[in-house]
């Protein structure tokens, strides 16, 4: 097949192979629905599920701004939980660089992964939920700039 790296033409069903179902055979159904868009068979595609998991990638990305919990366990600050911070803040580049789109939702993304991490950071400490603010005091700079060693 043309425009394709070696091996991964061994991955896309044929013709005879098509008609998975997207709910009895995900990883099938995602190579055949992939192979009638490459051939442009559009009439052939499960368009609604299709939407539906190009959605959830977007979700996804956007999940993956989620951060982490520093400042209410100080005797489980370790080299190694900072060296992990450093690594998700790699990671949180990378998925910035690669999803334009999600850099104005930044804000949202704080907001919604505090209100669970506020949760957790009660059940991992011992500490009562309502020992942690409300709402997030920490600004994107924060987040993205703050020195966290050991």
């Amino acid at each position: 097949m043309p425009n394709r790296p070696t091996g991964e033409a061994d991955l896309v069903p044929t013709d005879e192979a098509g008609g998975a179902t997207y709910e009895h055979d995900f990883y099938s159904w995602t190579l055949d629905q992939a192979r009638l868009i490459r051939e442009g068979r559009w009439a052939a595609i499960d368009r609604e599920n299709v939407a539906e998991e190009i959605e959830s990638l977007g979700k996804e990305q956007f999940a993956r701004l989620r951060g982490a919990k520093w400042d209410h366990q100080p005797d489980r600050r370790s080299r190694s939980w900072s060296l992990s911070i450093k690594a998700q803040r790699l990671d949180l580049d990378d998925v910035l660089e690669g999803n334009l789109g999600l850099r104005p939702r930044v804000s949202e993304a704080i907001e919604k992964a505090y209100r669970k991490a506020r949760i957790e950071a009660a059940q991992e400490t011992g500490l009562e939920e309502e020992q942690f603010p409300q709402q997030c005091p920490y600004a994107w700079d924060d987040i993205v700039g703050r020195d966290f060693s050991p």
